[in-house]
């Protein structure tokens, strides 16, 4: 009866000391959560398809902060551009509405 029950009690024991040393030991483990390095931010996404997508990502703080734009598909991460923190202060202002354009276009003075 002890000849099958003892090879499992003690199958048992060596697990339950392998989760109590993995549960003491988890900080030291490589890629934990709560680790310290580069802070990232995922700052926006579009969806291309079903499994597609664009994610805009800041890596980094301060004036050395790059803005990626990443290309996410189910087997691979691509990098469609990179752009320096300068890049990234806003849109231009605007230039003419179509109005004023169509109207440059259609006055007889440039035509000349």
């Amino acid at each position: 009866m002890f000849q099958n029950a003892l090879p499992a009690i003690g199958l048992l024991v060596l697990m339950m000391l392998v989760a109590w040393m993995l549960q003491r030991y988890k900080r030291h483990l490589p890629g934990r959560l709560g680790q310290t390095g580069v802070p990232m931010q995922v700052t926006g996404g579009l969806s291309l398809g079903p499994q597609h997508r664009l994610v805009s990502v800041r890596i980094g703080e301060g004036p050395g902060q790059v803005h990626m734009v990443l290309g996410v598909a189910p087997g691979s991460i691509t990098t469609v551009t990179t752009l320096p923190s300068g890049d990234t202060a806003g849109p231009a202002s605007p230039g003419p509405g179509f109005a004023e354009q169509l109207a440059a276009l259609a006055s007889p003075k440039e035509r000349a």
